[in-house]
């Protein structure tokens, strides 16, 4: 399918409803992937986006409701009965029908969900139940099982019979006679064996499920590290019960990625995208955190006023107050940007805290070391040009050096620990984000400054 220029069709729609030619606005929205509908409703004004969707075909509009995010979708629905939404949402596979029933006021749910079949209310249902960032929470109800003492041919007739009412077939799951997942067929695998041959001759018995109450981030490093396109989804009894597939996946990752994100900015996750973010919801998300950074960074005020005898002798130093604190922060930033990003894809557990640590001595110490005597060596040459440092450049360099050396290591030790303290706890290493850990090393960077500062100073500036 060609490529477009949303901004293209948008211009092109908007003339076509200005002569109200609906219908060839229909002919060309109908001919466009989902995806790309969901494209342009998400551009087009508010009343547009109604007209653009009645004018799509049923099976069309009912698949672009699966691509739209939240706002857009709720706005469509809004403008619809409970049996128009209904009827729409009968063909979508029950994790779609689940998503957008949620986010249903809780009056138009109940009466969507009475007018829906009573064997798709049963399986809504019970996936509603489920945490919504569980396996279960994203799973789909719709599979395609055979039972391991069928002969292939007879299981290739199950297949074709169950298929009929699924969009896409990756695996065929192999069950007992108690439903118990016991294996996997691939398509591959059940064309070419000999059609007497018994399903639990051929199948792969070592298959890979997950439980229903697994968060969704372990599920996703599951399906990255098996390179799976499904993968079933077992009770505790490990009775077969559904199935989740890439495209579920595929979200999962973008939306921990952005919560992950937003949080190392020092801020809570967004529910939407950023455009579809009421300014309320979006002030409400910043401010807590902005408040609490606000509130910790009032300490660097306290430590600094119970060093302001020693700033009012030395003026000098207050000059690399900015340098010292800041050179901290950046490097506490860089390495809980690390460690979390190391943390979320699995490259390091909270068990290699101790090869962490060593590693960030070694980068903090050599990283230290390198500002530290560019630091110095400013001080120094420069004083040969002025006499802003005054008659003890050489103290005032060595001060300044031996501090960034500190708090360059202090700062990548706390930031590359925080994360695994958190993680420890059971708590999100995204929220030890850089703005927290800057804060934390702002406070600690003025003690470690004016220590050495008293140490190299002492009986000469102060």
């Amino acid at each position: 399918m060609e490529q477009f220029n949303v901004k293209e069709i948008i211009d092109e729609i908007n003339e076509l409803m200005d002569i109200l030619d609906h219908t060839t606005l229909q002919e060309m929205l109908n001919d466009f992937h989902p995806a790309d509908i969901a494209d342009i409703l998400h551009y087009s004004n508010d009343k547009n986006k109604i007209t653009i969707f009645k004018l799509l075909d049923h099976d069309i509009a009912s698949e672009t409701l699966t691509y739209l995010d939240d706002y857009v979708r709720d706005h469509i629905l809004h403008s619809m009965d409970t049996k128009n939404i209904s009827k729409m949402i009968e063909d979508m596979e029950s994790d779609d029908v689940t998503d957008l029933i949620h986010d249903l006021p809780a009056d138009v749910k109940e009466e969507v969900l009475s007018k829906m079949d009573k064997e798709d209310v049963e399986d809504v249902k019970e996936l509603l139940a489920h945490h919504e960032e569980s396996a279960g929470g994203i799973m789909a109800k719709e599979y395609v099982d055979v039972n391991e003492s069928l002969t292939i041919d007879q299981a290739v007739q199950e297949v074709r019979q169950q298929a009929q009412e699924i969009e896409h077939v990756f695996y065929v799951f192999v069950v007992n006679d108690i439903g118990m997942l016991v294996g996997v067929l691939s398509l591959k695998t059940l064309i070419i064996a000999p059609p007497e041959k018994k399903v639990s001759e051929v199948m792969n018995p070592d298959v890979i499920s997950v439980k229903v109450g697994m968060d969704q981030e372990e599920v996703a490093h599951i399906v990255k590290k098996y390179d799976l396109v499904s993968l079933p989804v077992v009770d505790d009894s490990g009775i077969l019960v559904g199935r989740i597939t890439i495209d579920d996946i595929v979200d999962v990752i973008d939306d921990e990625v952005s919560e992950d994100i937003h949080k190392i900015g020092g801020m809570e996750a967004l529910p939407d995208r950023y455009l579809a973010v009421p300014i309320a919801t979006m002030i409400k998300k910043r401010a807590v955190w902005l408040v609490v950074l606000f509130i910790s960074e009032m300490l660097t005020a306290s430590v600094m006023t119970y060093f302001e005898n020693a700033i009012a002798k030395a003026v000098v130093l207050a000059l690399f107050i900015p340098l010292i604190i800041s050179s901290g922060g950046n490097s506490g930033s860089q390495a809980a940007t690390l460690i979390i990003r190391a943390l979320a894809v699995g490259e390091v557990t909270i068990r290699d805290w101790w090869k962490i640590m060593s590693r960030e001595v070694i980068s903090g110490l050599v990283l230290g070391i390198i500002l530290g005597i560019i630091g110095f060596l400013r001080i120094v040459v420069w004083s040969s040009f002025s006499h802003v440092y005054g008659d003890h450049p050489v103290l005032v360099g060595l001060t300044v050096g031996f501090s960034l050396l500190g708090i360059v290591l202090w700062g990548t030790l706390s930031g590359s620990l925080l994360p695994i303290i958190l993680k420890s706890l059971k708590l999100d290493p995204a929220t030890s984000s850089a703005p927290f850990v800057a804060t934390l090393v702002d406070v600690t960077g003025l003690l470690i400054y004016f220590t050495f500062a008293y140490l190299f100073l002492s009986g000469t500036l102060l």
